[in-house]
């Protein structure tokens, strides 16, 4: 009773403070409280309804494109196709997508060098970045690394060369087709090389083709000395829009602190200072910019990357808003001029087509790209007409960190938001459903990131996103209440957990990556294999997505080459970082789980709770509850045991690693040689074998490694745990007397995995009461992730890294 009443007035406590500071927009609840500068009419709903259609209309006529869907044709469509998949609330346009980039293979176009076959990269390194899939990207890279590794020789940007010299990025086109693929592959894979070469070969071009006077590009060096019929120089629409889209999307992803960012937006700013004096009076730019006159016809497709360019400069902050925001909405209008009531987008110039003559309802898949593209950031813009919170996250480390996880507190959320709300939104029910309806804006493109929000009675309520930085980096996200937007994306969910009472009460979760399962007391006296371990055990997996209920539904564990299976075996050691109290150089541990509870279940973080009674710890009784929670990309665990006791002494822990068959090194990680051996060379150059593991132990850092004896056709697991810093005492194991003969390697293959044999452990303080915290986890040879030890290894020593360097967080505009 006590409990029930406490929790009732912690909950209306938190009602009364939050509501207080949470401006809160929902139909009847709180219209009044907003107002809008939107006078034209333009609306979220209003845009992304007419991007759908139009959308709709083209995946229809898909096959009317008869090119090849991996050339820049498709490319720039399918780019649009992502720009609404990242705000529309219909999961069939991430579907659309992931059909035409299975359907391509995930392949570039054929020719090594060309531009034009490098655009729908694009596509893939997008859709990687929302599943972080490697073999969405693996054809791309190994494209582009065959580049990196044999550059073309042709120095010449001349255009009249036999070929063109279409090796080289010598068309202004080009900068929209290649550039922002290089650098989408960067940023899925931090790889600094592929950002270098989008760089450098932007400047390139732009020195060759970029008039400093005009603050235009020419389409190729064959236009340098060419003039229009009023005798001014000759800069294509649809050219100088293809830079301008290729400058947007360049920027989206080059660093914040790039030291050449600031000239990549100066000439951002310089180009569209002239691009707003070529807009005619009914909101189009037409196919030549300086001699409009000549060029009557209405062209779509060079609109929509002007529109799109210039209304990200203004929800960038980059162009002043009332200068530039009434070009931005007549050229929307233009564009919504050019849409029939079947969602084709009309008045697009045509391959190779005479610009003074063209047809007005010819249509492309790149006039459709650069439309939807223009819908995506006028969307942002009349999104971000509503109440929104800036959240700023900063990378204090020297290295790229992907799919890093920002945990804020709801309340300082909410603290942000300064206006009173109304009287009825102090009721639960409001409050709750628009906590969870708050959504996070990208800060440099229209995308809703996906994010997450928990409660739980005595605990700060969070609210968790992911995001991507590089080294150094700081960038600025939007929280908005979820009333502000059209729709919100459906969440790719990555992670899950869940209480299995049909298979004798296991507990078991999963991320994108590995999948886990601990055991509970109905195994303890199951007749045909009873059971009693606080280990934990590891599913792996080859598959980004989620395991866990088809393998308790099918019962098929074993399964050599399916999406996953059970290739390791616990018995009673400790697993997979499972924990025991060590006394006096022994080992004591509890039994299986008696009591569970779930706090979260959701796309980024599975979170739960498990409760072990109390067991004799070498006279010493102690219980233990441990909370354990997984995020999306991650491989480890995080792990919270809080020990019970009525005797308050000082314990130590031993967090351990189950030990296999075979030729066990045990290497200390040190940056300096030891006895003549240099770790680092070790471990780069360990070769799985089925006779050999290696453990690496880093004391200093405070974690360890396994990389098991390969077990056969089933590849190599690899085990870590990660301690907090400078809290490992000593490295020992549970059971000393192992007979030799147990560590002979095996002659084959088991069902369920080779045979425990023993725990190395990690022997740590700990204090009764107080939250002992550490990382456990596993990774597979077979995965994608870690095809050898050293990958392993570099992946839990980055881990550590990250445990030391936390993202830093603030929350206010």
């Amino acid at each position: 009773m006590k409990s029930s009443l406490f929790r009732r007035i912690h909950f209306v406590a938190a009602i009364l403070f939050l509501a207080a500071n949470f401006q809160l927009r929902a139909q009847d609840l709180i219209t009044d409280l907003i107002t809008t500068n939107n006078s034209s009419g333009i609306t979220p709903q209003s845009v992304l309804t007419v991007m759908q259609r139009v959308a709709d209309w083209e995946l229809a006529h898909l096959s009317d494109n008869k090119r090849s869907p991996k050339d820049w044709v498709a490319g720039a469509g399918d780019a649009g196709l992502m720009a609404l998949v990242g705000i529309s609330g219909d999961a069939k346009y991430r579907d659309a997508a992931l059909a035409i980039a299975a359907t391509n293979n995930w392949e570039l176009g054929p020719r090594k060098y060309m531009a034009d076959d490098q655009c729908v990269g694009q596509l893939y390194a997008e859709l990687y970045l929302l599943y972080r899939d490697p073999k969405m990207i693996a054809p791309m890279r190994e494209h582009l690394d065959a580049i990196l590794a044999a550059p073309t020789t042709n120095s010449n940007y001349d255009y009249a060369q036999p070929g063109h010299g279409q090796d080289n990025w010598n068309w202004c086109d080009s900068l929209f087709m290649a550039p922002p693929a290089w650098i989408r592959l960067y940023a899925a894979t931090g790889d600094e090389r592929y950002l270098n070469f989008a760089v450098t070969n932007w400047w390139r071009t732009t020195d060759y083709l970029y008039d400093k006077d005009e603050h235009l590009f020419f389409r190729d060096s064959t236009y340098f000395k060419k003039t229009e019929a009023n005798g001014k120089k000759v800069f294509w629409g649809r050219g100088n829009g293809w830079v301008m889209g290729g400058l947007v999307r360049m920027l989206q992803f080059l660093p914040m602190n790039h030291p050449d960012r600031p000239r990549f937006e100066q000439l951002f700013k310089d180009m569209v200072e002239k691009l707003l004096t070529c807009q005619q009076d009914d909101g189009f730019w037409h196919a030549s910019l300086l001699d409009p006159a000549s060029f009557p016809e209405k062209e779509t497709s060079g609109t929509g990357f002007y529109t799109y360019a210039l209304a990200w400069g203004v929800n960038q902050g980059l162009l002043d808003r009332a200068k530039f925001e009434p070009a931005v909405r007549k050229g929307w209008a233009a564009l919504l001029e050019c849409v029939d009531a079947d969602g084709k987008l009309m008045n697009v110039q045509p391959i190779g087509a005479d610009p003074k003559n063209f047809a007005a309802d010819s249509t492309e898949p790149y006039g459709v790209g650069a439309f939807l593209l223009a819908g995506s950031e006028v969307y942002r813009m009349t999104a971000l007409e509503k109440p929104f919170i800036k959240v700023t996250v900063s990378n204090p480390a020297s290295f790229y960190r992907a799919s890093e996880t920002v945990e804020l507190n709801v309340e300082d959320i909410l603290k942000a938001f300064s206006e009173p709300m109304p009287k009825r939104a102090y009721e639960a029910p409001y409050f709750l459903q628009h906590v969870r309806s708050m959504a996070v804006m990208d800060g440099v493109s229209s995308q809703i990131l996906p994010s997450q929000t928990y409660m739980e009675p005595n605990f700060p309520w969070k609210y968790i996103f992911q995001v991507d930085l590089a080294p150094g980096e700081t960038r600025t996200f939007y929280i908005l209440d979820g009333s502000a937007l059209a729709a919100e994306p459906q969440p790719i969910v990555k992670t899950f957990a869940r209480y299995v009472p049909e298979r004798h009460e296991d507990f078991a979760w999963e991320s994108d990556r590995i999948a886990h399962r601990i055991y509970g007391a109905a195994l303890e006296t199951w007749a045909a294999e009873p059971l009693t371990s606080s280990g934990i055990d590891v599913w792996v997996k080859r598959t980004r997505g989620l395991i866990v209920n088809n393998m308790y539904a099918t019962m098929s564990f074993f399964d050599l080459n399916g999406p996953s299976q059970d290739d390791f075996k616990v018995g009673k050691t400790r697993g997979d970082g499972g924990l025991g109290i060590w006394k006096d150089g022994k080992l004591y541990v509890s039994g299986n789980w008696r009591n569970y509870k779930i706090i979260t279940t959701g796309p980024i973080r599975s979170e739960f709770e498990l409760t072990y009674d109390a067991w004799d710890a070498g006279g010493q009784k102690i219980s233990e509850t441990k909370r354990i929670s997984i995020d999306s990309g991650s491989n480890l665990s995080r792990v919270e045991s809080t020990f019970s006791s009525d005797d308050k002494s000082p314990i130590q822990v031993g967090v351990g690693l189950a030990e296999r068959p075979g030729e066990n090194t045990i290497l200390d990680d040190a940056p300096t040689a030891i006895d003549g051996v240099i770790p680092e060379s070790v471990i780069a150059g360990w070769q799985s074998s089925i006779e050999k593991g290696l453990f690496v132990q880093n004391q200093n850092e405070s974690w360890m490694t396994y990389w098991q004896p390969q077990d056969f056709a089933k590849g190599v697991i690899g085990t870590a745990i990660v301690l907090p810093k400078g809290s490992i005492q000593s490295f020992t194991n549970d059971n000393p007397n192992v007979p030799d003969a147990k560590f002979a390697a095996p002659t084959k293959t088991l069902t369920e995995g080779q045979p425990a044999l023993r725990s190395i452990l990690a022997i740590a303080p700990a204090e009764i009461g107080t939250p002992f915290v550490y990382y456990t986890g596993a990774g597979w040879s077979e995965s994608g992730d870690f095809p050898d030890a050293k990958s392993w290894n570099d992946y839990v020593s980055r881990f550590a890294e990250r445990r030391d360097q936390p993202l830093q967080v603030t929350v206010g505009n």
